[in-house]
């Protein structure tokens, strides 16, 4: 499985698996009604708790990433709207990025060019 837990993260275990699943569903890397390990499964491998890789599916599948089949465990749900509703997400994080870079009166090409680790600077 591709899932790292690290455990110098400030956030809870169960957040990190759940981060974990939600950017190898949306990347693609698991494919609509594939099936996700059982939790015991995910547990042991993890070396975690069942009931912290529990509350992960949960999470997963409130947000809308994963259905769960009784008797047959979790699988990849095949919802288009989650890559939309992430891309919705991603452009107001940058739309307020912008707005606070321009409060500071730092141009635009500026802050662009400090992305990808290269400064006018470097």
């Amino acid at each position: 499985m591709l899932i790292r837990i690290d455990y110098q993260d400030a956030r809870p275990i169960y957040e990190q698996i759940t981060a974990g699943f939600e950017k190898l569903i949306l990347s693609g890397v698991l494919e609509p009604d594939e099936q996700l390990p059982s939790v015991r499964g995910l547990a042991v491998e993890l070396s975690t708790n069942p009931n912290t890789v529990q509350k992960a599916y949960a999470a997963l599948e409130r947000n809308g990433f994963i259905y769960t089949v009784k008797g047959r465990g979790n699988f990849v749900s095949g919802n288009v709207s989650l890559i939309n509703e992430r891309k919705r997400s991603m452009r107001e994080q940058i739309e307020a990025i912008l707005k606070e870079a321009d409060e500071l009166g730092i141009d635009r090409k500026e802050l662009l060019e400090g992305l990808g680790g290269k400064g006018k600077n470097d």
